[in-house]
């Protein structure tokens, strides 16, 4: 009687077999969106706190100028451009999200498949589609067969197994050849939740570690060296170590290409950890009031938040009054109180005196994050707020479905708003027409001949600037 193939083997059977033909329609149009989601937050991340910092300390690990850092004009080796953009997409909690698999897939992966197909050359507009979509039917694959809460930070870990499948495919790597790189990037993977709760650039810079990992284990194999194979069932697999409680029923689901995960990612619609965002919106709503004036932040008394365990595991930490950006973005009570006192939150709310404001400290005192006691480890809703103002009156608001998840997703005006704002924060700037154009290029994406295009675009300068901060 045969054995049944290990999970590593099914994984590379699914990269190496999809075709274009497969993707539903929908499965295309969002794979579209979230490419050009992705290109725009980590175009903002460049000018994002760490940014600077990580190029200066890679410009020590050797030259080339094989791919692109996206918001600048410089170039360096793909390994590093992987890393580096990686870095930049998650830095600011503004990618996109699979709520249920707690991950943010296109971070570890479209920076690898985008400094691949720069290097190498020849990868269509098609082939980025499919890879994309590989890269995330992996990915988010593995989340969603995770029955127990997070122990490690899983856009990172999974993530780059992920971006190894999509790297992997456009190598045009052996079925034996991707089960080994799948083996070599596990050797490599990293993603520690300390940095979470401490609020540390060291999270992000695990997404661009990984990137780069599956970039450099593909290499790795291509160039001859193997791996192994028994890389998520074994007794010291992915899933024993990692992950300790997992059913792949769903996940063989998406492996035999009846479900394309990349049609269930949600956008971020606000800058911030995604277990904030059924508060924000709730503040959002609670703010108004009949006949259209809104409450003033010095009405109101308190705000509890209430969501499922993880929302609070990840959010619900104390404001301090010098935080970290990275910190900031994963608190609610700051969160909370800058929408408050702003009627919004923005990318600009995590740099410079906007970190140390005084009233924004105050009114976060204000603000709790609770848990509901829910038995889903991974669940990010429902979400309650109940806002008791000064004058005892108290307003309450409940969300079933967060804003911009699958089945509430943002109008097209929505998205593009988003993408426009993140190109102003460009490190260097970068002209207006370009954006416009990259918009055309990702609308009309199975038509581009080599991806090399788009990347073109983005990276621009406009003529006799020497770089500048974002427009605050």
């Amino acid at each position: 009687m045969a054995s049944s193939p290990l999970l590593a083997e099914e994984f590379a059977t699914h990269a190496l077999s999809v075709q274009y033909e497969d993707l539903t329609p929908d499965a295309i149009a969002q794979a579209k969106v979230f490419i050009l989601d992705t290109f725009g937050v980590g175009i903002a991340g460049s000018s994002a706190f760490g940014a600077d910092s990580l190029i200066r300390a890679a410009d020590t690990w050797g030259t080339g100028e094989e791919a692109t850092l996206w918001g600048r004009r410089k170039r360096v080796p793909a390994g590093l451009a992987a890393m580096a953009n990686g870095y930049q997409i998650h830095c600011q909690e503004f990618d996109c999200v699979h709520e249920g698999a707690v991950l943010h897939p296109l971070a570890t992966s479209l920076p690898a498949i985008i400094a691949f197909a720069e290097r190498h050359g020849g990868v269509s507009g098609k082939d980025l589609i499919v890879a994309c979509a590989i890269g995330v039917n992996i990915s988010a694959g593995l989340g969603i067969a995770c029955r127990a809460a997070m122990r490690f930070f899983r856009p990172a870990t999974a993530g780059g197994f992920g971006a190894t499948a999509a790297v992997g495919r456009l190598m045009r790597l052996s079925h034996e050849a991707l089960v080994h790189a799948l083996g070599l990037v596990y050797a490599q993977t990293s993603g520690t939740l300390q940095p979470h709760v401490e609020g540390s650039t060291a999270l992000p810079m695990q997404v661009g570690m990984n990137s780069r990992a599956a970039l450099q284990a593909c290499d790795l194999v291509r160039a001859g060296l193997p791996g192994f194979k028994d890389v998520f069932e074994g007794p010291y697999g992915y899933f024993p170590l990692y992950e300790p409680e997992w059913d792949l029923t769903d996940t063989r689901v998406v492996l035999a290409k009846k479900r394309w995960l990349i049609s269930e990612l949600s956008h971020k619609p606000y800058p911030a950890g995604r277990a904030t965002h059924g508060g924000v919106e709730g503040l959002l709503v609670l703010m108004q009031n009949e006949g259209g004036a809104k409450i003033k932040p010095d009405d109101v008394d308190s705000v509890t938040i209430t969501g499922p365990p993880v929302t609070a595991r990840l959010c619900a930490r104390p404001d301090l009054p010098d935080p970290l950006p990275n910190y900031a973005r994963l608190c609610m009570s700051y969160i909370g109180a800058k929408v408050l006192l702003n009627g919004h939150i923005d990318l600009a709310h995590y740099r410079g005196a906007e970190l140390t404001d005084s009233k924004t400290h105050e009114v976060a005192k204000r603000i709790k994050m609770v848990s509901d006691g829910g038995s889903d480890p991974n669940a990010l809703i429902p979400v309650s707020v109940d806002m008791r103002l000064k004058n005892g009156q108290t307003k309450s608001w409940k969300c079933e479905q967060m804003l911009a998840s699958p089945t509430r997703r943002l109008t097209r005006e929505q998205h593009l708003a988003k993408f426009r704002r993140c190109w102003d924060f460009s490190a260097e700037k970068l002209p207006t027409d370009s954006r416009e154009k990259l918009i055309t290029l990702v609308d009309d994406l199975e038509k581009v001949g080599d991806v090399r295009q788009l990347v073109e675009v983005m990276t621009a300068p406009i003529r006799g600037t020497s770089g500048a901060m974002a427009k605050l």
